[in-house]
């Protein structure tokens, strides 16, 4: 098999799962045309269709996962080798794609970046904020930040944070049309500013802890969002109640743009990890990035 062969596999592999040929021409950087050229001839060599095409969508054929199952891991770990060539340059160099939730990328990630790449130049980093809870070896992927109890058993995971709190928050002029609740049952009389996460199928049920004792209130209101800030915004104009990572409204809390309810029913839980395969071999440039993540013990 030539060199064409293992360039239209790799081609192969980044269509099969993006099912699409312009998802996919437009990550490899190539035009449309020639990608399914390209895969055209992969499948006249090997003399089975490996792509079943319609005008909608691009999914493998039984064939095709058969090929993406044994070719895929095989790619990967010729990328890992290319990768750990970096070693032989005096600097780490190049790139890690991070899948992240909003909160993760902004609290954890971000600050990490900043104090790592202005001293490594030849380090690229792709973050994709994702509240889905993403298969990192199907979406090629080097790692995922997650909350410790959401990452995988099979997965490699390394603590980047601290413990987290919750907290419901109202704004004074919300709570001076509405009574304070005091459980969380008493949500469900509130105009609550209401979370759509894929991971839960829909929209989020707030959840509360107290002395053992574990709650899930599913509340209801005018607004749903699926990012912060238009929810931390909401809340701040007086529009409903929001469920906010602690440390992202304590200072709008001590300087009286919003007042704190529940805070008895909402526990610390195990903040942000980061998690990758078992298998996969440290480049320089991930090493680099875990170490500048690892949270203190």
């Amino acid at each position: 098999m030539g060199i064409d062969s293992y360039d239209q596999l790799a081609l192969f592999s980044v269509v099969a799962r993006e099912r699409s040929f312009t998802r996919a021409a437009a990550k490899l950087g190539m035009s449309q045309p020639a990608l399914s050229r390209a895969i055209r001839q992969l499948e006249e060599r090997l003399g089975v269709r490996l792509l079943a095409r319609t005008t909608r969508s691009v999914s493998p054929t039984e064939a095709g996962q058969h090929l993406l199952a044994v070719v895929a891991p095989r790619l990967e770990e010729i990328d890992n080798e290319l990768m750990l060539l970096s070693a032989f340059r005096d600097k780490p160099a190049g790139k890690l794609r991070i899948t992240a939730g909003e909160h993760g990328a902004i609290t954890i990630l971000q600050p990490a970046l900043e104090k790592l790449l202005p001293d490594h130049p030849d380090l690229d980093i792709e973050v994709i904020v994702d509240y889905g809870l993403v298969d990192i070896v199907a979406g090629n992927f080097d790692a995922g930040i997650r909350l410790g109890e959401h990452v995988a058993k099979d997965m490699i995971a390394m603590r980047v944070g601290p413990d987290m709190r919750m907290a419901v928050v109202g704004s004074p002029d919300y709570f001076a049309r509405y009574a304070r609740p005091r459980t969380p049952h008493d949500l469900t009389r509130h105009n609550c500013i209401t979370i759509r996460l894929p991971t839960y199928g829909g929209i989020y049920a707030w959840e509360f802890e107290k002395k053992g004792k574990e709650l899930k209130v599913r509340v209801e209101g005018q607004l749903v969002f699926n990012n912060i800030a238009m929810r931390l915004d909401a809340a701040l104009k007086g529009l409903g109640l929001a469920y906010m990572p602690e440390d992202l409204v304590e200072t709008h809390v001590a300087e009286g743009r919003l007042i704190r309810v529940l805070a008895d029913w909402c526990e610390p839980f195990p903040g942000y990890h980061l998690y990758y395969p078992s298998r996969r071999q440290a480049s320089p440039a991930f090493t680099l990035l875990r170490d500048a993540l690892k949270y203190p013990a």
